[in-house]
């Protein structure tokens, strides 16, 4: 029997390798292998029975279903090999992680530490299903795998935490889409090999994108929900509006996670250039590198209030522990164009200074306690319209580099204290609406919006201790 008679054998589903667009720019589904979901050490569940495998084709439940099956496999499978030995699922999770499909009526989706929850809406005419969309189903289980390597980060109240987080999750569906061939080759020819370009791996859900903008605008990329192909630069968060139209850069956590997404897709295309070959195997290799690269740094990186620098400076000792170096240009070069590290702090991370501090990282492990890192902070709960205190967990861990991010004006940053960060943090999230408070805990002046229709990321309840009341993480949507 041939190895075309053999592939030919094997039970096969339709998907969409990436976003399915929106009319009238549409990408056509492709025949994939039926995807093994129970993939260690990431295993994937969905809540519906599985269909069978029938060839059923766009707008079907069944077609929905082999989509996410297969973006779950993907995820899984891409970042199975880039993360260190016995990481798992957060335990609340479960064993498997698993999604659910049709979880009511909204254009959204979210990762709530028991599962993945994906929405849908009919917009113009056209069912938009977010788990109709690898890039979406990749976004969310990537929140998924980096609460499994740092929970840490679930709770901490810090823009720049969250954001590093979203930006984990488009990078999540990034590297699950340059995982297969035929989206390398596609995405060499569209960007002529140069991978900064905005192209269908960078542009971030088109078809979710799309659908917003018919209600807002502004809310989103012309063509997309968010492109990683971008050029904005580094300002403290606490220095930032709440919120803005997308062509700004606000402390709202997706839009300033453009600022690291858009620095790791220079970094892949700063790796792919220093492949032997730059063709579509290079970009894989390219690819792994840089994911890899990723998962050191989120490890060892200690939670402190200017995180991104932190990481950066982590991803560039992580190459030179790994690779001698090898991509430290790429790395710096990505790292100071977006400001996450000032011209110094870039130039300070060398082989001494990291041998200096070897130990420390070497003895990072994935998980570790949810308070890690982080200090207690009781601040009025009367300035909130809460009846008690409300106490944060802001970040303050040790830090291992001495480095800052870039002063627009020239210079390093001073990072700001914890309490600033943390502060900053709670009112941005009323400000925008994103704070359940139950009524029991709201005072005669409280201001919290109610609307159903506005996801609520956060709520305010009662310690754990039975001291004073607590802001705690819902989901990251």
């Amino acid at each position: 029997m041939t190895v075309q008679q053999q592939q030919a054998m094997i039970p096969t589903v339709l998907v969409y390798e990436d976003d399915p667009g929106f009319p009238p720019r549409v990408n056509m589904p492709v025949p994939h292998p039926v995807p093994q979901l129970d993939t260690q050490p990431f295993p994937t569940a969905i809540a519906d029975a599985a269909p069978h495998p029938n060839g059923a084709g766009p707008g079907t439940e069944a077609f929905r279903y082999w989509v996410a099956a297969d973006a779950l496999s993907r995820a899984s499978r891409t970042w199975g090999p880039l993360v260190p030995t016995g990481t798992q699922w957060h335990p609340t999770v479960g064993r498997a992680l698993t999604a659910h499909l049709n979880a009511g009526t909204d254009l959204n989706a979210f990762y709530d530490r028991k599962g993945l929850w994906f929405f849908r809406s009919t917009v113009a005419g056209v069912t938009v299903a977010a788990c109709e969309s690898p890039e979406v189903v990749a976004h969310e289980t990537g929140h998924a795998i980096l609460d499994a390597l740092r929970p840490q980060l679930f709770n901490a109240a810090s823009a720049e935490t969250a954001a590093l987080h979203e930006a984990y999750g488009d990078i999540s569906a990034l590297l699950t889409s340059l995982h297969l061939e035929p989206l390398r080759t596609a995405v060499l020819a569209e960007t002529q090999s140069n991978l900064e370009l905005s192209s269908r791996v960078s542009r971030m859900a088109e078809q979710l994108g799309a659908a917003i903008r018919q209600g807002h605008p502004s809310a989103v990329d012309p063509d997309c929900l968010r492109n990683m192909s971008n050029d904005f630069f580094y300002i403290d968060p606490v220095q930032l509006p709440p919120n803005g139209p997308a062509s700004m850069l606000s402390s709202e956590p997706h839009s300033f996670s453009r600022v690291f997404s858009g620095a790791f897709l220079k970094i892949v295309a700063g790796i792919f250039r220093q492949q032997d070959l730059q063709d579509q195997a290079g970009l894989g290799r390219a690819a792994e590198i840089a994911g890899q690269l990723l998962v050191d740094a989120v490890v060892a990186a200690p939670v402190v209030s200017a995180y991104y620098a932190q990481v950066a400076g982590h991803m560039i000792a992580a190459d030179l522990r790994r690779n001698g170096g090898k991509y430290g240009l790429a790395l710096r070069s990505a790292f100071i164009r977006h400001g996450i590290l000032s011209l110094e702090a870039a130039a300070a991370i060398t082989e001494p200074a990291v041998a200096r501090r070897a130990a420390g990282m070497a003895e990072a492990t994935p998980g570790g306690g949810e308070q890690e890192g982080l200090s207690a902070i009781t601040i009025q709960g009367a300035t909130y319209g809460v009846t008690q205190p409300v106490t944060l967990a802001a970040p303050a861990e040790e830090r291992r580099f001495g480095i800052a991010s870039s002063d627009p004006a020239g210079g390093s940053l001073r990072p700001a204290d914890p309490e600033r960060v943390a502060t900053s943090y709670l009112e941005d999230l009323f400000r925008r609406g994103r704070v359940y408070v139950p009524e029991e805990h709201r005072s005669e002046a409280a201001f919290v919006d109610v609307s159903p229709s506005r996801l609520k990321t956060h709520e305010i309840t009662r310690g754990t201790n039975g001291d004073g009341l607590t802001l705690v993480r819902r989901c990251f949507d």
